[in-house]
């Protein structure tokens, strides 16, 4: 049942292709937000004129990460988007990449570099404050990476809360919810907010950005209860009283 869905658990056993990617992405949508649509991606039509106005083929996992939730906004881009394909574009450095992701305020990029373009799933990197620095092995797991992120941070911001959490919190944190099977991962505001780890439990999502001292802690129920439980179960110091909406000036990033 939708209530019982609970991420790690989705995802026992890690993500092995882009198949399990994309099913996973299907069953989250369901139990998250509106079940996928047939009309949901992005047309065809249109990820062939991005190509022609970039003057390149697009990797296979694009087109069916476009193809399956191109238009699904309240899925790929509530903080940091996914580029609609007429966005996309080429940045220049680190030999060159194509970018497909931008942070809200464009102080960081995600992109695939233009040499890799030649594989179905490449390899993801990110532009932080160090550099172009790894970020995930495959599109298809920044395409995971990207459907948890935008739904912890919705939009209108009344089921998402977040604190700092001191390291006798975090180590609990493995205690009270479980770790969701998914590659650890940098933020691209450095290394101090790095690796970014997620935890679960039916109806509730948790990430945590960074393993040290007063590391910022972000959650989101599936219902007003479900976070209300969640933020009873962690003493923290939380940013915003779960029970109202949280305005944009209040949110840590």
């Amino acid at each position: 049942m939708v209530d019982e869905f609970d991420v790690a658990q989705a995802l026992r056993g890690g993500i092995p292709d882009r198949a399990r990617a994309w099913a996973f992405v299907r069953d989250f949508a369901a139990a998250w937000a509106e079940p996928l649509a047939d009309d949901a991606g992005t047309r065809a039509e249109e990820l062939e004129r991005a190509e022609e106005t970039l003057g390149l083929a697009l990797p296979t996992v694009f087109r069916e990460a476009y193809s399956l939730l191109g238009t699904r906004h309240d899925l790929t881009g509530n903080q940091d988007p996914l580029l609609q394909p007429s966005e996309l574009f080429v940045h220049d450095e680190f030999g060159g990449m194509l970018v497909f992701r931008s942070e809200n305020q464009g102080c960081a990029l995600w992109g695939v570099r233009l040499r890799d373009l030649d594989r179905d799933d490449p390899p993801v990197f990110v532009q932080s404050r160090d550099g172009w620095i790894p970020f995930l092995e495959r599109v298809s797991l920044a395409c995971i990476e990207l459907v948890l992120s935008e739904t912890l941070l919705d939009g209108e911001g009344r089921l998402y809360n977040a604190c700092e959490l001191p390291v006798g919190l975090i180590r609990e944190l493995p205690i009270r919810f479980a770790r969701v099977e998914f590659p650890a991962y940098p933020m691209w505001t450095g290394k101090e907010e790095s690796p970014v780890c997620w935890f679960s439990a039916p109806g509730k999502l948790l990430r945590l950005d960074g393993l040290s001292d007063h590391s910022w802690l972000h959650v989101r129920g599936r219902t007003s209860a479900d976070l209300e439980s969640l933020c009873a179960t962690i003493p923290g110091h939380w940013v915003h009283g779960y029970s109202e909406p949280l305005e944009a000036a209040d949110l840590p990033f």
